[in-house]
């Protein structure tokens, strides 16, 4: 069976800084019948696992360590036997919800992750926070974007470890760069495409200063 993209939505709370929020989450399944990856593993385990679906896991990819998108990263390791991959600049994020837990693996800039007869590429892409990575799926036209890119504009930096500057860099060279055509899959709230949202850049940079 050819590659498909399944999801679901946990909702629970997002902490930093002293503040607390309640936020839903997205959760991506990627991969063909017998094996997939996980974008994201936020609030609920059991339903993370439940679109698994007894499938193998072959990694949990985490786009940045934010307490709402790693807080059940270990369950879910321990529940699959599937490594944590994070990108290194977001172990101090990692380390303050996760301190005594080790991730599995990194991600990397370039890196290329097999599942299901596609290939996703490792787009590191700092900014939201400073190990942010986006997932790009060619074959799929669709690139997982977690808090780096929203419909409607880039994700908050207004917290610790976040910078605005350097996350409109970010999507200036990664993202917008991709075909408009893409389907963005984002952390939270609904998807949307390259095309839909590269023609804002100049008011995102307006608001942003």
């Amino acid at each position: 069976m050819p590659a498909r993209i399944d999801h679901t939505v946990t909702s629970g709370t997002f902490s930093l800084d002293g503040q607390t929020f309640d936020v839903d989450n997205n959760v991506w399944v990627l991969g063909d019948d017998t094996e997939c990856v996980v974008v994201d593993a936020p609030h609920d385990v059991d339903a993370i696992l439940e679109a698994v679906g007894g499938r193998t896991v072959k990694a949990i990819l985490a786009t940045h360590a934010h307490d709402d998108h790693v807080r059940k990263a270990p369950e879910l390791a321990e529940a699959t036997g599937a490594p944590i991959l994070l990108h290194p600049d977001d172990l101090p994020v990692w380390q303050l919800t996760h301190p005594d837990t080790q991730v599995g693996g990194s991600l990397a800039d370039g890196q290329s992750i097999e599942v299901g007869g596609v290939t996703l590429h490792v787009l590191h892409t700092p900014g939201h926070a400073p190990g942010a990575c986006c997932f790009h799926v060619p074959a799929l036209g669709v690139v997982f974007t977690g808090d780096t890119l929203f419909q409607g504009g880039p994700g908050a930096t207004g917290r610790s470890f976040s910078s605005f500057d350097t996350i409109i860099e970010s999507l200036k060279a990664k993202i917008l760069t991709l075909p408009p055509e893409t389907v963005v899959h984002t952390g939270h709230g609904a998807s949307t495409t390259i095309g839909a949202e590269s023609p804002h850049l100049d008011e995102w940079i307006t608001r942003g200063h």
